[in-house]
C-alpha cells in the first residue's frame, strides 16, 4: 500500500458485473477531478485468443484444464510487479486486451490480441484497476497488498453465468455451447483463485436476484437492477456510517453489524454514496504527504 501512490482495485470473474463499479467510480473521479491511471485486467493475460485456444486444445489433450481464471494464462508476477512499482514511484506500463472488432480497428489489429506496452499517464492521482484478479495471492505473488482499497462485485453464482452467457454470446460472437465448455473449465481455476479474493476486499457488493434463477444456462434475459436485492458486506473500514445510509438509501436495512442490503435499483447510487468518502481520504492523506 502506498499514501502517496494509491491503487484502487475492482475484482470480479468475467460477467460479475465490476462495470458497474467500474462507472460509479469513474463518476467520482470525475467528480472529485481526480486523474486516475487505468489498467484493465485482460493486459495481463499471457496469451492471445489464438495462442489460448491451442493452449486450451494443448491442455485437453494433457487432461488439464486451463482458464483466465488462473495463473498458467496470467502473468500475476508482472501484474505484482506493476502495483509496487507505481505504489512507490507512480510509473508503470500497461497495454489493452482488444476483445472486439470496435476495440481493434483503431490499431489495425484483430480481436483477440493485445496492443504495445506503453508507459501509464504522468503525474496521475492513483491507480485504477478493473479486472479478474486486483487481490489474487499465491506462493510466488501477492498483488493484494499493494491495493489500498480493494473492492469485489460478486453476484451470485447463477447470475454471474447468467451475465457471462448473455455477454459473451451478444457482444463477443461466442456460441451458448463454448461459453458453456468454458464455465465448466474454469471452475477449478475460480475455486482457488476468484473466490479466495474476496475475503480480501475492502468492500464486497453481491447482486442477489429476486426472480428464479435456477437453470442459468436456459435464460433469456438478465434479471434487472429492480428485482435484485445488493448486499453490501464492509471489511477492515473504519467509522462507517450505518445510521446515515440508512436513513439516504429507502428501502435499505442491515442484515449484519457490518453488511447493508439495499434494492437492486438504488446499486449505482449506493455505490458513490460508499465510495466517494473513503476516496478522498485516500486522497487527503495523498496530500498530507505530499506536502511534508
Amino acid at each position: 500500500m502506498s499514501i502517496q501512490h494509491p491503487i484502487i482495485a475492482v475484482t470480479g470473474s468475467s460477467g460479475a458485473g465490476t462495470t458497474t463499479t467500474s462507472q460509479a467510480l469513474r463518476h467520482i473521479f470525475r467528480s472529485l477531478e481526480v486523474q486516475a491511471a487505468t489498467v484493465e485486467g485482460d493486459s495481463f493475460h499471457r496469451y492471445s485468443r489464438p495462442e489460448m485456444e491451442v493452449a486450451i486444445r494443448k491442455a485437453q489433450e494433457q487432461g488439464r484444464h486451463i482458464s483466465y481464471f488462473g495463473p498458467e494464462a496470467n502473468d500475476f508476477i508482472r501484474l505484482e510487479a506493476l502495483f509496487k512499482q507505481y505504489g512507490a514511484t507512480g510509473t508503470g506500463e500497461t497495454r489493452r486486451y482488444l476483445h472486439t472488432f470496435d476495440d481493434a480497428v483503431p490499431y489495425n489489429q484483430l480481436p483477440g490480441t493485445f496492443t504495445p506496452w506503453e508507459p501509464l499517464p504522468d503525474n496521475t492521482d492513483l491507480l485504477f484497476y478493473e479486472g479478474l484478479h486486483g487481490g489474487v495471492c499465491g506462493d510466488d505473488y501477492n498483488v493484494a497488498q499493494y491495493v489500498d482499497l480493494l473492492i469485489g462485485m460478486v453476484p451470485i453464482v447463477n447470475l454471474e453465468w447468467i451475465q457471462k452467457l448473455l455477454r459473451d454470446t451478444s457482444e463477443r460472437g461466442h456460441s451458448r455451447e463454448a461459453v458453456t465448455q468454458s464455465i465448466i473449465r474454469s471452475m477449478e481455476d475460480y475455486i482457488h483463485h476468484i473466490v479466495p479474493q474476496f475475503s480480501r476486499t475492502h468492500i464486497n457488493f453481491q447482486r442477489v436476484p429476486t426472480v428464479d434463477t435456477s437453470n442459468p444456462f436456459s435464460a433469456k434475459d438478465i434479471p434487472s437492477l429492480d428485482e435484485s436485492f445488493v448486499i453490501i458486506r464492509f471489511r477492515g473500514i473504519k467509522n462507517v456510517d450505518f445510521p446515515y445510509y440508512l436513513r439516504m438509501i429507502d428501502g435499505s436495512f442491515m442484515s449484519r453489524m457490518n453488511t447493508l442490503v439495499v434494492p437492486g435499483g438504488k446499486m449505482g447510487f449506493a455505490m458513490e454514496l460508499i465510495l466517494t468518502p473513503v476516496v478522498e481520504e485516500l486522497l487527503a492523506k495523498k496530500r498530507t504527504a505530499q506536502a511534508r
